[in-house]
């Protein structure tokens, strides 16, 4: 009888560490891919297009190769046709790269809040992940300066960026889109505020001290249009996106970046509400944030990957504009999301108004 009874123990024990096993081999690992594991199902990914979009698709190769899914991509990226889809319950993107603020406004509304469970995040920079969204890649804006105008006295700082006096000069700033939380927070700074303690009053001082540039400041409207300003020389300052400006350096501009307090961004990476597949999307996105998939991302794109295991071969001139180096993450600045989020839609009126000319 205690025979029967050590047996019968023993065998449950081994059926509990089997299960556990199988748990802890079910347990996502960043970039891993089932065979014909979505043959005969269709994705459509949704990014911003050009190189970006192609580098992304490149990434994911591996992903459609092995799991056998036809990925069909779309764009660009447009809140009001991804709203459109989810109110009329007829969602025809399953993963979309959104802008940074995008998942914080309108997570749980039209971003699915993420099981986390079924992604994994351990590789991902700290604090990178949201609610709704993993990040797509990481890049930068960063003050960009004519090395030949200023030669032994240069800009160091977005303080330098807003003082016409010590650094007189042609602006460039990005008038492409929403607002750019972080340098409104510099521009505050030099108005004597302070970012973490910001009221939407702060909003106003902040634009007035961008607005007090100048007319002659530049407000370019596409990342093609900045790496031209800096090409030509037109602008003797820019605020650039890293890549715009590593290209730019690249193709002869005379320009130097100022790193300290290089404005940290990144593309999000999400799941709309409503699609009709979230596990083949999550499979997308846990494929998407594998190492292997990062280092081909960085190395036809040139963005920063976010898996800190990926080392992507690049060349000195790529190398010298990714911001994952520890020197680069010392020297970068977070903008308050949470009061940005809160006051997305009075800051982007204010903005526009300000871009309007009033």
């Amino acid at each position: 009888m205690l025979n029967s009874k050590c047996l019968a123990l023993g065998a449950a024990m081994v059926l509990s560490l089997l299960g556990t096993a199988a748990m802890a081999q079910e347990k996502p690992v960043a970039g891993a891919v089932k065979e014909g594991s979505l043959k005969g199902k269709t994705l459509t990914f949704v990014s911003f297009g050009g190189i970006y979009q192609d580098g992304q698709v490149a990434a994911l190769k591996e992903f459609v190769d092995k799991s056998g899914v036809t990925l069909l991509n779309d764009g660009p990226t447009e809140i009001a046709k991804l709203q459109a889809q989810v109110e009329s319950g007829n969602v025809t993107w399953d993963v979309v790269d959104t802008a940074d603020f995008p998942p914080y406004v309108y997570c749980g509304k039209l971003f699915q809040k993420l099981d986390l469970s079924k992604l994994d995040v351990s590789h991902i920079p700290e604090g990178q992940v949201s609610e709704c969204s993993v990040p797509a890649m990481n890049y930068g804006v960063v003050l960009m300066y004519n090395a030949e105008k200023y030669k032994d006295n240069p800009p160091k700082s977005w303080a330098d960026f807003f003082d016409t006096a010590k650094f007189p000069g042609v602006r460039g700033i990005d008038g492409s889109g929403d607002f750019t939380g972080g340098l409104l927070e510099q521009a505050l700074k030099v108005s004597g505020g302070d970012p973490k303690a910001m009221t939407s009053a702060d909003i106003d001082k902040a634009i007035d001290v961008v607005r007090k540039l100048g007319s002659d400041t530049i407000y370019w409207k596409t990342g093609a249009e900045s790496q031209q300003l800096a090409e030509s020389g037109e602008a003797d300052m820019l605020m650039m996106w890293t890549g715009r400006a590593m290209t730019a350096v690249k193709n002869g501009a005379k320009y130097a970046p100022a790193w300290q307090d290089w404005l940290v961004v990144m593309d999000q990476m999400t799941i709309p509400v409503g699609v009709k597949d979230t596990d083949a999307a999550y499979a997308l996105l846990n494929a998407y944030l594998g190492k292997q998939s990062q280092e081909v991302l960085t190395q036809t794109t040139s963005y920063t990957p976010i898996n800190n295991e990926a080392q992507p071969k690049v060349d000195t001139s790529v190398a010298a504009f990714l911001t994952n180096t520890p020197d680069r993450q010392k020297q970068g600045y977070k903008q308050n999301i949470k009061f940005w989020v809160e006051n997305f839609q009075v800051a982007q009126e204010k903005w526009s108004a300000m871009m309007a000319g009033n």
